[in-house]
Protein backbone atom coordinates (compact mmCIF):
# COMPACT_ATOMS: atom_id res chain seq x y z
CA UNK A 1 0.00 0.00 0.00
CA UNK A 2 1.46 3.37 -1.02
CA UNK A 3 2.09 5.94 1.73
CA UNK A 4 -0.62 8.31 0.48
CA UNK A 5 -3.13 5.48 0.26
CA UNK A 6 -2.15 4.33 3.75
CA UNK A 7 -2.57 7.85 5.15
CA UNK A 8 -5.97 8.20 3.49
CA UNK A 9 -7.07 4.80 4.80
CA UNK A 10 -6.06 5.64 8.37
CA UNK A 11 -7.82 9.01 8.18
CA UNK A 12 -10.87 7.34 6.69
CA UNK A 13 -11.33 4.87 9.53
CA UNK A 14 -10.77 7.55 12.18
CA UNK A 15 -12.99 10.23 10.62
CA UNK A 16 -16.11 8.69 9.01
CA UNK A 17 -16.71 9.77 5.44
CA UNK A 18 -13.34 11.48 4.93
CA UNK A 19 -12.33 9.19 2.09
CA UNK A 20 -15.24 10.48 0.04
CA UNK A 21 -14.79 14.12 1.04
CA UNK A 22 -13.11 16.60 -1.31
CA UNK A 23 -13.76 19.55 0.97
CA UNK A 24 -12.59 20.80 4.38
CA UNK A 25 -14.03 18.92 7.35
CA UNK A 26 -13.98 19.89 11.04
CA UNK A 27 -10.90 18.84 13.02
CA UNK A 28 -9.10 17.35 10.03
CA UNK A 29 -5.39 16.83 10.70
CA UNK A 30 -4.07 15.69 7.32
CA UNK A 31 -4.45 16.34 3.61
CA UNK A 32 -7.69 15.94 1.73
CA UNK A 33 -7.77 12.72 -0.36
CA UNK A 34 -5.64 13.15 -3.47
CA UNK A 35 -7.44 13.56 -6.79
CA UNK A 36 -4.42 14.33 -9.00
CA UNK A 37 -0.94 12.88 -9.54
CA UNK A 38 0.59 16.05 -8.09
CA UNK A 39 -1.31 15.62 -4.82
CA UNK A 40 -0.37 11.92 -4.75
CA UNK A 41 3.31 12.88 -4.93
CA UNK A 42 2.86 15.62 -2.31
CA UNK A 43 1.28 13.08 0.05
CA UNK A 44 4.08 10.57 -0.52
CA UNK A 45 6.75 13.22 0.10
CA UNK A 46 4.93 14.41 3.22
CA UNK A 47 4.80 10.84 4.55
CA UNK A 48 8.54 10.43 3.96
CA UNK A 49 9.39 13.78 5.59
CA UNK A 50 7.26 13.01 8.64
CA UNK A 51 8.97 9.63 8.98
CA UNK A 52 12.40 11.30 8.90
CA UNK A 53 11.28 13.99 11.37
CA UNK A 54 9.87 11.49 13.87
CA UNK A 55 12.98 9.29 13.57
CA UNK A 56 15.25 12.26 14.31
CA UNK A 57 13.01 13.37 17.17
CA UNK A 58 13.05 9.86 18.69
CA UNK A 59 16.85 9.62 18.36
CA UNK A 60 17.50 13.04 19.91
CA UNK A 61 14.99 12.47 22.71
CA UNK A 62 16.48 9.05 23.44
CA UNK A 63 20.05 10.38 23.52
CA UNK A 64 19.00 13.28 25.74
CA UNK A 65 17.26 10.93 28.17
CA UNK A 66 20.23 8.56 28.22
CA UNK A 67 22.66 11.44 28.92
CA UNK A 68 20.46 12.70 31.77
CA UNK A 69 20.33 9.21 33.26
CA UNK A 70 23.98 8.27 32.68
CA UNK A 71 25.72 11.53 33.50
CA UNK A 72 23.69 12.97 36.38
CA UNK A 73 25.51 14.12 39.54
CA UNK A 74 24.77 10.92 41.46
CA UNK A 75 26.21 8.59 38.82
CA UNK A 76 28.96 10.89 37.66
CA UNK A 77 30.15 13.08 40.59
CA UNK A 78 33.43 13.93 38.80
CA UNK A 79 32.64 15.08 35.24
CA UNK A 80 34.83 13.76 32.46
CA UNK A 81 37.21 16.31 30.96
CA UNK A 82 37.78 16.29 27.21
CA UNK A 83 38.29 18.90 24.51
CA UNK A 84 37.16 17.19 21.29
CA UNK A 85 36.21 13.94 19.59
CA UNK A 86 37.11 13.74 15.91
CA UNK A 87 34.85 10.77 15.14
CA UNK A 88 31.80 12.42 16.73
CA UNK A 89 32.45 15.70 14.91
CA UNK A 90 32.70 13.89 11.57
CA UNK A 91 29.51 11.96 12.33
CA UNK A 92 27.40 14.97 13.29
CA UNK A 93 28.53 16.72 10.10
CA UNK A 94 28.14 13.80 7.68
CA UNK A 95 24.85 12.38 8.97
CA UNK A 96 22.85 15.67 8.71
CA UNK A 97 24.32 16.24 5.24
CA UNK A 98 23.18 12.76 4.20
CA UNK A 99 19.71 13.37 5.64
CA UNK A 100 19.43 16.65 3.73
CA UNK A 101 20.44 14.85 0.52
CA UNK A 102 17.82 12.15 1.09
CA UNK A 103 15.18 14.86 1.62
CA UNK A 104 16.34 17.11 -1.24
CA UNK A 105 16.32 14.57 -4.08
CA UNK A 106 12.60 13.67 -3.97
CA UNK A 107 11.74 17.32 -3.22
CA UNK A 108 13.48 18.52 -6.38
CA UNK A 109 11.94 15.68 -8.38
CA UNK A 110 8.47 16.79 -7.23
CA UNK A 111 9.20 20.46 -8.01
CA UNK A 112 10.21 19.56 -11.58
CA UNK A 113 7.14 17.33 -11.94
CA UNK A 114 4.87 20.18 -10.79
CA UNK A 115 6.51 22.58 -13.25
CA UNK A 116 6.01 20.59 -16.46
CA UNK A 117 3.12 21.57 -18.74
CA UNK A 118 4.32 20.33 -22.13
CA UNK A 119 1.69 17.56 -22.43
CA UNK A 120 -1.37 19.77 -21.87
CA UNK A 121 -4.42 19.04 -24.04
CA UNK A 122 -6.35 22.20 -23.13
CA UNK A 123 -5.82 25.58 -21.49
CA UNK A 124 -7.76 27.32 -18.73
CA UNK A 125 -7.00 30.98 -18.02
CA UNK A 126 -7.92 32.29 -14.56
CA UNK A 127 -8.05 35.94 -13.50
CA UNK A 128 -8.38 36.99 -9.87
CA UNK A 129 -10.44 40.04 -8.93
CA UNK A 130 -11.60 41.63 -5.69
CA UNK A 131 -13.44 39.34 -4.91
CA UNK A 132 -14.33 36.77 -7.53
CA UNK A 133 -12.70 34.68 -10.24
CA UNK A 134 -12.94 34.89 -14.03
CA UNK A 135 -12.45 31.75 -16.13
CA UNK A 136 -11.58 31.62 -19.82
CA UNK A 137 -11.66 28.28 -21.66
CA UNK A 138 -9.43 29.48 -24.46
CA UNK A 139 -9.86 26.32 -26.55
CA UNK A 140 -13.66 26.41 -26.36
CA UNK A 141 -14.50 30.14 -26.70
CA UNK A 142 -16.12 30.21 -23.27
CA UNK A 143 -15.71 32.82 -20.51
CA UNK A 144 -17.58 33.52 -17.29
CA UNK A 145 -17.20 34.97 -13.78
CA UNK A 146 -17.77 32.91 -10.62
CA UNK A 147 -19.04 34.55 -7.42
CA UNK A 148 -19.61 33.06 -3.99
CA UNK A 149 -23.22 32.12 -3.24
CA UNK A 150 -24.38 34.15 -0.25
CA UNK A 151 -25.90 32.48 2.81
CA UNK A 152 -29.47 33.51 1.97
CA UNK A 153 -29.16 32.02 -1.54
CA UNK A 154 -27.72 28.63 -0.54
CA UNK A 155 -29.71 25.55 -1.53
CA UNK A 156 -29.88 22.34 0.54
CA UNK A 157 -26.61 20.42 0.28
CA UNK A 158 -24.54 23.40 -0.84
CA UNK A 159 -21.53 24.31 1.27
CA UNK A 160 -21.38 27.67 3.00
CA UNK A 161 -18.47 29.91 1.87
CA UNK A 162 -17.38 27.30 -0.72
CA UNK A 163 -20.23 27.26 -3.26
CA UNK A 164 -20.07 29.46 -6.35
CA UNK A 165 -22.85 30.49 -8.71
CA UNK A 166 -21.00 28.90 -11.64
CA UNK A 167 -18.91 25.74 -11.48
CA UNK A 168 -15.56 25.27 -13.18
CA UNK A 169 -16.16 22.06 -15.12
CA UNK A 170 -13.07 20.13 -16.22
CA UNK A 171 -12.54 16.75 -17.92
CA UNK A 172 -11.17 13.78 -16.01
CA UNK A 173 -7.82 12.35 -17.10
CA UNK A 174 -6.87 15.31 -19.31
CA UNK A 175 -3.66 17.30 -18.61
CA UNK A 176 -4.73 20.95 -18.39
CA UNK A 177 -2.49 23.99 -18.66
CA UNK A 178 -3.61 26.65 -16.20
CA UNK A 179 -2.63 30.29 -16.79
CA UNK A 180 -3.19 32.71 -13.92
CA UNK A 181 -3.15 36.48 -13.54
CA UNK A 182 -4.98 39.23 -11.63
CA UNK A 183 -6.33 42.67 -12.46
CA UNK A 184 -6.02 44.40 -9.07
CA UNK A 185 -4.03 42.80 -6.23
CA UNK A 186 -2.27 39.48 -5.64
CA UNK A 187 -4.57 36.50 -5.14
CA UNK A 188 -3.77 32.79 -4.92
CA UNK A 189 -5.78 30.05 -6.63
CA UNK A 190 -5.62 26.98 -4.38
CA UNK A 191 -7.44 23.62 -4.51
CA UNK A 192 -6.04 21.22 -1.86
CA UNK A 193 -7.35 17.93 -3.34
CA UNK A 194 -5.59 18.73 -6.62
CA UNK A 195 -2.32 19.88 -5.06
CA UNK A 196 -2.56 23.27 -6.76
CA UNK A 197 -1.72 26.64 -5.22
CA UNK A 198 -0.48 29.36 -7.57
CA UNK A 199 -0.40 33.12 -7.07
CA UNK A 200 -2.23 35.41 -9.48
CA UNK A 201 -0.19 38.60 -9.86
CA UNK A 202 -1.24 41.76 -11.73
CA UNK A 203 0.86 42.24 -14.85
CA UNK A 204 2.23 38.69 -14.74
CA UNK A 205 1.05 35.40 -16.23
CA UNK A 206 1.88 32.44 -14.01
CA UNK A 207 1.53 28.90 -15.28
CA UNK A 208 0.80 25.53 -13.70
CA UNK A 209 -0.98 22.35 -14.71
CA UNK A 210 -3.44 19.84 -13.32
CA UNK A 211 -4.82 16.43 -14.22
CA UNK A 212 -7.88 15.29 -12.29
CA UNK A 213 -7.95 11.51 -11.88
CA UNK A 214 -11.51 10.91 -10.68
CA UNK A 215 -14.92 12.54 -11.10
CA UNK A 216 -16.20 14.66 -8.25
CA UNK A 217 -16.59 18.17 -6.90
CA UNK A 218 -13.50 19.86 -5.47
CA UNK A 219 -13.35 23.03 -3.41
CA UNK A 220 -10.70 25.65 -2.79
CA UNK A 221 -10.32 29.27 -1.77
CA UNK A 222 -8.14 32.29 -2.40
CA UNK A 223 -5.05 31.72 -0.25
CA UNK A 224 -3.43 35.15 -0.41
CA UNK A 225 -4.71 38.01 1.74
CA UNK A 226 -6.31 40.31 -0.83
CA UNK A 227 -8.59 42.68 1.04
CA UNK A 228 -11.65 42.87 3.23
CA UNK A 229 -13.53 40.08 1.40
CA UNK A 230 -10.56 37.75 1.00
CA UNK A 231 -12.45 34.97 2.76
CA UNK A 232 -15.28 35.09 0.22
CA UNK A 233 -13.46 33.94 -2.93
CA UNK A 234 -14.24 30.22 -3.13
CA UNK A 235 -13.29 27.88 -5.96
CA UNK A 236 -15.67 25.13 -7.04
CA UNK A 237 -14.55 22.54 -9.61
CA UNK A 238 -16.64 19.70 -11.00
CA UNK A 239 -14.70 16.96 -12.79
CA UNK A 240 -16.63 14.93 -15.37
CA UNK A 241 -15.94 12.52 -18.22
CA UNK A 242 -14.54 14.06 -21.40
CA UNK A 243 -17.74 13.62 -23.43
CA UNK A 244 -19.77 15.23 -20.64
CA UNK A 245 -17.30 18.12 -20.56
CA UNK A 246 -17.65 18.73 -24.29
CA UNK A 247 -21.44 18.66 -23.99
CA UNK A 248 -21.25 21.10 -21.05
CA UNK A 249 -19.10 23.57 -22.98
CA UNK A 250 -21.59 23.63 -25.86
CA UNK A 251 -24.59 24.00 -23.57
CA UNK A 252 -22.96 26.67 -21.40
CA UNK A 253 -21.74 28.69 -24.37
CA UNK A 254 -25.26 28.81 -25.81
CA UNK A 255 -26.82 29.62 -22.44
CA UNK A 256 -24.37 32.44 -21.63
CA UNK A 257 -24.73 33.91 -25.11
CA UNK A 258 -28.49 34.15 -24.61
CA UNK A 259 -28.19 35.70 -21.13
CA UNK A 260 -26.14 38.94 -20.73
CA UNK A 261 -23.38 38.74 -18.11
CA UNK A 262 -23.88 40.96 -15.03
CA UNK A 263 -21.66 44.00 -14.64
CA UNK A 264 -18.58 43.34 -12.50
CA UNK A 265 -17.65 46.96 -11.86
CA UNK A 266 -17.01 47.16 -8.12
CA UNK A 267 -18.02 43.52 -7.59
CA UNK A 268 -21.14 41.51 -8.29
CA UNK A 269 -24.14 43.52 -9.39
Amino acid sequence: MRPMALATFVAGITVPGLVLADQPIPWAMGFQPAASPTMEHIGTLSFMLNTVIFAIMALVTGLLGWCIWRYNANRNPVPRQFSHNTLVEIAWTAIPALILLVVALPSFRLLYFMDRTNEAEMTLKITGHQWYWSYDYTDHNLQFDAFMVSDDELKPGQLRLLTTDKEVVLPVGVPIRVLLTADDVIHSWAVPSLGVKTDTVPGRLNETWVRIDRPGTYYGQCSELCGVNHGFMPIMIRAVAKDQFLAWTEETRVRLAAKPQPSTVGGKS
